[in-house]
């Protein structure tokens, strides 16, 4: 059977078949059940390496130092572990060999170069109920997890230990709640240091400077004196290790051209453009949360196309990556075609399957 041919077989199964079959399911639950199924294809790595050589052709695609094999990389949030109340019980699961961070080898494989995470210094359980909601009109997603993960110290405890891919990226975020910015800065080091001194060396560093998810969404971390003190501190311990930075859909003009500024004279090597837009969630007015997908899609290409055009006017080296509704090769050219080096999917994989991302290759190689 051709590449071609499988992957054909795999649109038609998935759209005549599989995908009505989660839609039944309210969001949360086909989520909840893709997490199951990606953590159990961990397991079957050789046909996980089989796979990925036959459906994911090489296209160099430069990020500033760095060259990564593919256009389309797997944005944080889906690759990024159980919740925990406190980091000694992440641990105690790290040591009973339990898959904390499920789809760590078949993500990557099934999917192209992941962003794990995102995680905080300290282990966060998330926010309860409903937390994930689907509009299939506008091919869009809904999300107010709370940056569910194991800590960083337990997500490196686990990393290090495994067979980690080629190329990968770690997202950090700053810890929710903290009203004291030098202790914002402390425990963002922490859990970049976390990695590093384990031994787990990604390809790229991101710094998730907006995350609508949470209940205290910190929306002054995108200003300019806490963005270069922090970007500052966190690139000073990279050991050379390129750093890119998350960024919100919803700023002023004025506030990504200090971004940009700022993050030139720092030594940022990309910025993502963007992270979620908050919203109300369909069933609480008064409750935000992320949303991604196609009502994203008009927000993130404006601010594709406002940091390029300040990236051309001053001559800054920082590359963009989009985010925001990349869901098949037109919308992947149109952020290509607005200055973006590389796009970054999630809402994707739920509308078009785990091999969403290798669908639009073979389009566009």
């Amino acid at each position: 059977m051709t590449d071609l041919l499988m992957l054909n077989l795999y649109k038609l199964a998935y759209r005549k078949l599989m995908r009505p079959l989660l839609f039944r399911l309210d969001a949360q639950t086909a989520h909840e059940r893709v997490i199951d199924l990606i953590g159990r294809l961990d397991s079957y790595p050789t046909l996980l390496r089989q796979l990925h050589t036959r459906l994911f052709p090489v296209i160099p695609t430069p990020i500033g130092p760095i060259t990564l094999d593919s256009p389309i990389i797997i944005a944080a949030g889906l690759v990024k572990g159980h919740g925990f109340r406190q980091e000694a019980l992440a641990l105690e699961a790290v040591a009973r060999g339990e898959n904390i961070i499920p789809g760590w080898q078949s993500v990557p494989a099934l999917c192209g170069p992941v962003e794990f995470g995102s995680f905080t210094r300290h282990p966060r359980i998330g926010n309860q109920g409903r937390v994930i909601w689907r509009d299939v009109h506008t091919r869009s997603t809904q999300n107010r997890i709370g940056l569910k993960n194991p800590g960083a110290i337990a997500a490196a405890e686990f990393l290090r230990s495994r067979p980690l891919p080629p190329q990968f990226g770690i997202n950090i975020a700053v810890s929710p709640g903290l009203s004291d910015p030098a202790q914002e800065i402390t425990e963002a080091v922490e859990a970049f240091e976390a990695f590093l001194q384990r031994g787990v060396r990604p390809t790229w560093f991101t710094l998730n400077l907006s995350c609508p998810n949470t209940e205290d969404d910190p929306g002054d971390h995108q200003t300019e004196g806490r963005t270069r003190d922090l970007c500052a501190k966190v690139i000073a311990r990279l050991e050379n290790t390129p750093l890119w930075v998350k960024i919100g859909p919803n700023l002023a003009e004025s506030q990504y051209r200090t971004l940009m500024r700022v993050f030139h004279e720092v030594g940022v090597s990309a910025v993502i453009a963007t992270n979620t837009l908050p919203m109300p969630t369909p069933e609480d007015s008064r409750v935000m949360a992320g949303v991604g997908g196609g009502n994203l899609a008009a927000h993130a290409l404006r601010v594709t196309r406002f940091l390029t055009e300040e990236k051309r006017r001053h001559g800054y080296t920082i590359a963009i990556v989009g985010c925001g509704g990349v869901d098949h090769a037109p919308s992947f050219h149109t952020f290509r075609a607005y200055g973006a080096a590389a796009v970054q999917v999630w809402s994707l994989l739920v509308y078009e399957g785990l091999l969403g991302a290798a669908l639009i290759l073979a389009e566009i190689k």
